[in-house]
């Protein structure tokens, strides 16, 4: 390779680490993107030039189309549907690797695959490698995305004898990518749809039986998916760029899945296996006990809320899907307003995606000093005097702490009990978390249940507050 190209891609390489970097926090995530931003056109920009090129007029469209569509989508996106957006992307990624992974197949002397008269067997491994990670990453992409977007129930769906089928499958796809690998030119055809077939099937089985709630840890594992599949075909085509994107993305996500598995306390491989929340009985056994609660209206919050010091805001998936971050930020400056001090407590895993409910604060833009992590502010919570919760449940759920038998206990959650006032916005009390466990909370001494709308209680705490 020619020094000069190999430092191009080194470069760019450099700016998507700096990307990653900067995307770790909010208040320099746009410097993350511009970085990624600038890396990609290096790469792109390096493989045109160093590359004979077929019709570059015609790459010239693709890209401009690409970009366009890229464009529209991003301005017209709402930030509440960004977690559904993010895994058809990833969707995307996936097929991109099926598609190059194919081309090289069936053209491998233009990707320069050609040992002899066949491909090396090297090649067909990291091509055999590339679609079925790719392949993968679309089908089980296509599943969450229809979950997240609600054109598919977010309940576990579960098949009979899944684990065995699954695991069926996955020997089946390393079995004929072994074969694939060792099969004469002739041979090879029926091989490599087989392994197609049976990896766009698997994406959909794996992705099928797990949860909404389990979301954020399969939309990062799926990131991981995607960068994995392009590092195998960057392989394939000798791109150092893409092994090098592809790793990062890969490991990023594989670390990012390990941080939610560590924040559910739940191992990765009991999240994959599904299931988790679909039968409400593995909790407690207490979600239909009737037992009393406090419950109040939007005038008493008001009032107790504006006689308070300190204020600090959980906001759960619930606050995502009534779309009540603007209204929750109007609440939060009339109170600052008044003198109170008002912060807002962030679970790793609220929400549909990591980072859901950072997106959202910042969409209302709430200040970034304002917004912090669980092990940042949990003990604060004991000289907080209000407590308001707003969409959260199974993350402000004590029985993680004192319940053994609990499908959530030893998650670590935050310790609203401890404060003077807890305000809980529910739509009613007829539900439970998506674990299926009943939560104490509701029912403790200090706590005032309201029962509406999210979005709709803080309008009119709102207007009670003015």
């Amino acid at each position: 390779m020619n020094p000069w190209v190999a430092l191009a891609y080194l470069v760019s390489g450099v700016f998507f680490i700096l990307a990653l970097r900067g995307l770790s926090s909010p208040a320099s995530s746009r410097r993350g993107n511009r970085f990624g931003m600038a890396g990609m056109l290096i790469a792109v920009v390096t493989t045109l030039v160093t590359h004979d090129v077929a019709n570059i007029v015609e790459i010239a469209i693709a890209i401009a189309i690409g970009g366009m569509i890229g464009f529209l989508i991003a301005r017209r996106i709402a930030m509440t549907a960004m977690p559904e957006l993010v895994a058809a992307f990833h969707s995307l990624v996936g097929l991109a690797a099926v598609l190059v992974g194919w081309a090289a197949y069936l053209n491998p002397g233009a990707f320069g695959l050609l040992v002899g008269d066949s491909i090396g067997a090297v090649s067909k491994v990291e091509m055999g490698l590339g679609i079925a990670i790719g392949a993968i990453t679309f089908s089980g992409s296509v599943i969450a995305f229809a979950k997240l977007s609600g054109r598919m129930s977010g309940s576990p769906i579960l098949l009979p004898a899944r684990h065995v089928i699954n695991l069926g499958t996955l020997a089946a796809i390393i079995v004929l990518t072994a074969l694939f690998a060792m099969a004469g030119p002739s041979e090879t055809m029926p091989l490599i749809i087989a392994l197609t077939v049976l990896a766009f099937l698997i994406g959909f089985l794996l992705i099928i039986p797990i949860g909404g709630a389990d979301m954020p840890v399969v939309v990062s594992m799926l990131n991981s998916y995607s960068g994995w599949a392009a590092a195998a075909m960057g392989f394939t085509l000798g791109n150092t760029a893409m092994i090098i994107t592809g790793a990062l993305v890969g490991s990023s996500g594989a670390i990012l899945s390990y941080i939610m598995c560590r924040a559910m306390n739940r191992s990765f491989i009991s999240v994959i296996a599904g299931g988790f929340g679909a039968d409400a009985s593995a909790g407690s056994g207490e979600a239909k006990e009737q037992r009393p609660y406090k419950q109040g209206s939007a005038a008493d919050a008001a009032f107790m809320l504006e006689q308070a010091e300190k204020v600090i805001i959980i906001p759960g998936y619930g606050m995502a899907v009534a779309q009540a971050q603007h209204a929750l930020r109007e609440m939060a400056d009339m109170l600052e307003e008044k003198g109170v001090e008002v912060k807002y407590a962030i679970h790793p895993v609220a929400g549909r995606m990591p980072g859901h409910m950072n997106v959202l604060l910042a969409e209302a833009q709430v200040p970034y000093e304002n917004v912090f992590e669980l092990e940042d502010i949990n003990s604060e919570f004991a000289q907080a005097d209000v407590a308001f919760i707003i969409g959260a449940n199974d993350v402000v759920n004590p029985a993680a702490k004192t319940d053994k038998s609990s499908p959530i206990y030893g998650m670590p959650v935050f310790d609203v009990d401890k404060a003077k006032q807890v305000f809980f916005i529910k739509r009613s009390m007829g539900g439970v978390g998506y674990a299926g466990v009943d939560n104490d909370v509701f029912y403790m001494d200090q706590t005032m249940m309201l029962l509406s709308d999210a979005k709709k209680m803080v309008e009119e705490i709102v207007k009670a507050l003015d």
